[in-house]
């Protein structure tokens, strides 16, 4: 069973339905490189979620706010450094973050 997302960071393209090509991926993996910036997409999945509140409280960065019902709300993604202690502390294992530009290639193996 996949659980339902509440909600990433990721965004779509500028005409708001169109998906980059495989070229702006590494355009902007490149140009981020470059400014040695990282950046995480957060995901909460909301059927696991009881609302505790301890990723908001946690969050070094205030990168979440409580919704209506107490649960975590992403507020400010771009300003995820990636800690994961969100994820970490999570009792329902309702949280992930992932790089959102991660390297595509395949580590090689040197035996």
């Amino acid at each position: 069973m996949v659980p339902v997302k509440k909600g990433t960071s990721s965004k779509k393209g500028a005409a708001g339905s169109e998906k980059a090509s495989p070229n702006d991926y590494w355009q902007r993996k490149l140009e981020l490189d470059r400014q040695g910036i990282k950046l995480f997409s957060q995901t909460i999945y909301e059927k696991w979620c009881k609302s505790c509140g301890i990723c908001v409280a946690l969050c070094p960065k205030n990168v979440y706010e409580k919704d209506e019902r107490g649960g975590p709300e992403i507020a400010r993604p771009d300003d995820c450094i990636g800690c994961r202690v969100c994820e970490l502390h999570c009792p329902d294992f309702a949280m992930s973050i992932s790089e959102r530009y991660p390297d595509r290639r395949g580590q090689r193996r040197h035996d």
